[in-house]
C-alpha cells in the first residue's frame, strides 16, 4: 500500500536549533493574525516560508523563495548528510488532566497518491483557493516547511520500540510550544531499521488527519511537474513525486481528537430565542440546564446530544428524537449519517435555520468553529454571537469508518491535538535534492508485516 522513503532533511543550524522555540511556528491554517505578526519580527522564523508576506514590491511567494535561498547560502538551514526517518514525539496534557501524554510518530516522504488510488484516505473536503495557494507556494519554493499528519494502524505497536530508542538522543526539542506541548525531534539513519518502517507501512493505508490542503497542493504540484516533463520523461522517483508527512499509530491511546463547537454569529430571519427553541423542539428533546459550564459533562458519551447556550445563563441539553433520524436525506454513507455533527448540520442548520446542503453551510458566514467552551460562552455573552451549539468529540473509530466508506465528514469535524509545528524539519523537492549513495537500499522494499 503506502510507499515511504527516508529524507535528507534540512534543519536549522546548531545555533538556531539550540533555541528552536524561537524559529518554529504554528501551521498555516491555525496560526492567528496576532501570532503571525509577532513571529514575523524574527527574520529567521519559519513563518516566513510557511505563511510568507510581501516584502516591499516583492509578492509573498517570491519573497519566500528569495529568503530561502539566503538561508541556504548563509547556513541558516543546513541539509543532513545521510537519509533518515525523523522521530517526532509530542508531550502534552489535556485540560483538567494531571497525566502527561506522549504522541509518538515519525516524519518521512510518502508517495503523493491520488485519492482514487485508495492508499491515502481523506475525511474532509478542501477549499480550492487554499489548495491553489499551497500549490503555488510549493512551486515557488520547491521546499516543504511542514509535515501533514497521517494515521496508520498497527495493533502490534512494532515501530514504537524503534522510535523509543531513537528519541533518547534528540536533535532538538522545544521547552513549550504555543499549545503547551513539548516537541522532540530525533533521527534514525540505520538502513535496516528504516527498511522495517517501510515494510510496516507497505501493507497499510494512511488516513489523512490534518493537512488536506497541503496534501492536495502536493498533488497539484506533482501533476504540473509531470505535465511539464512530458510522457516518459520522468522516473517516478523524483522528489516532487513525494510529500512530507508525520505518521502516527491510530491504535494509540494518546491520539486525541478534541471537539469543535458551532457558534452562530446570527440567526437567519433574526429568529428570537423563543422561536429557535420552538423549531428545535420539532426534532429534539429540549431540556433546560442550570449551569452552562456543565453542558459538556451533560452530553458526554450520549449519541446525537448537544449543548445549547443562548446567553444570560440560558442553557439547554438537546437530544435528537430517535425516530426523526430517518428524515436525514443527504446523499452520503450510513457512517456519515450516524455522526453527531451530521445530525447537527442537517437538523439545525438545514431544517431549523434553512441553510440547505453542505456546500451552502460551508459558505455561510454565520457559523464559526470554536474549540474552547469558555470562548463559546463568552462570545454569546458579549453579544458577538446569538447561540453556541456544543458537541462531543469525534472518535478515531468514526474517522476510520467514514474514510473507509469513501465519504467525507461535515466541515471542521476533527481537531487532532496537539498540532504539529512548522520549522522542525524541511525537505527539498529539487531534482536530486535527497540523493545519496544509500538510495538503492530503500527503493524496492516490500511488505513483510
Amino acid at each position: 500500500m503506502a510507499e515511504i522513503q527516508p529524507v535528507r532533511g534540512w534543519r536549522y543550524s546548531p545555533t538556531l536549533s539550540a533555541d528552536i522555540d524561537a524559529v518554529v511556528s504554528p501551521l498555516f491554517d491555525v496560526v492567528s493574525v496576532r501570532q503571525r505578526e509577532a513571529l514575523y519580527q524574527n527574520p529567521c522564523n519559519s513563518i516566513h516560508l510557511s505563511v510568507p508576506r510581501a516584502e516591499g514590491e516583492v509578492p509573498p511567494h517570491a519573497a519566500a523563495a528569495a529568503r530561502l535561498a539566503r538561508w541556504q547560502a548563509e547556513g541558516v538551514l543546513r541539509q543532513d548528510g545521510l537519509p533518515g526517518i525523523y522521530v517526532y514525539y509530542q508531550y502534552f496534557r489535556l485540560p483538567g488532566e494531571a497525566r502527561e501524554r506522549c504522541r509518538k510518530g515519525f516524519i518521512a516522504h510518502i508517495r503523493a497518491y491520488d485519492w482514487a488510488e485508495n492508499v491515502v484516505l481523506r475525511h474532509e473536503n478542501t477549499l480550492p483557493a487554499a489548495v491553489n495557494d499551497r500549490a503555488e507556494l510549493l512551486a515557488a519554493l520547491r521546499f516543504q516547511s511542514s509535515a501533514t499528519h497521517g494515521l496508520y494502524r498497527d495493533e502490534r505497536f512494532e515501530l514504537e520500540a524503534l522510535m523509543d530508542e531513537a528519541i533518547l538522543d534528540p536533535l532538538c526539542q522545544t521547552e513549550e510550544d504555543y499549545q503547551g506541548a513539548r516537541d522532540v525531534l530525533a533521527v534514525i539513519q540505520d538502513a535496516s531499521t528504516i527498511q522495517r518502517f517501510q515494510q510496516v507501512l507497505a501493507s497499510r493505508q494512511v488516513i489523512l488527519a490534518d493537512g488536506h490542503h497541503r496534501y492536495e497542493g502536493s498533488l497539484a504540484y506533482r501533476q504540473a511537474r509531470e505535465l511539464a516533463a512530458g510522457p516518459g520523461a520522468y522516473s517516478g522517483r523524483e522528489p516532487w513525486n513525494y510529500h512530507l508527512m508525520y505518521l502516527t499509530n491510530a491504535a494509540s491511546d494518546d491520539l486525541r481528537i478534541l471537539p469543535t463547537h458551532r457558534v452562530l454569529r446570527e440567526l437567519p430571519g433574526n429568529l428570537s430565542d423563543e422561536e429557535l427553541l420552538t423549531r428545535l423542539a420539532v426534532y429534539f428533546t429540549v431540556l433546560p440546564q442550570a449551569e452552562a459550564q456543565d453542558l459538556p459533562e451533560v452530553i458526554a458519551g450520549r449519541r446525537w446530544a448537544f449543548g445549547l447556550y443562548l446567553g444570560g445563563g440560558a442553557a439547554y441539553k438537546l437530544r435528537l428524537r430517535p425516530e426523526v433520524h430517518a428524515e436525514l436525506s443527504w446523499d452520503t454513507t450510513p457512517e456519515v449519517k450516524d455522526l453527531d455533527l451530521t445530525v447537527l448540520h442537517f437538523f439545525v442548520l438545514e431544517k431549523v435555520l434553512g441553510i440547505v446542503g453542505p456546500d451552502a453551510q460551508r459558505a455561510w458566514p454565520g457559523v464559526a468553529y470554536v474549540r474552547g467552551l469558555a470562548e463559546c460562552l463568552q462570545q454569546v455573552d458579549r453579544g458577538e454571537a446569538r447561540a453556541a451549539f456544543l458537541t462531543n468529540e469525534v472518535t478515531m473509530t468514526q474517522v476510520e469508518a467514514v474514510c473507509h466508506s469513501g465519504a467525507v465528514m461535515p466541515a471542521k469535524s476533527t481537531f487532532f491535538f496537539p498540532k504539529t509545528l512548522a520549522g522542525l524539519l524541511f525537505t527539498s523537492l529539487e531534482d536530486g535534492a535527497n540523493a545519496s549513495a544509500f538510495d538503492r537500499y530503500f527503493q524496492s522494499v516490500g511488505s513483510e508485516a
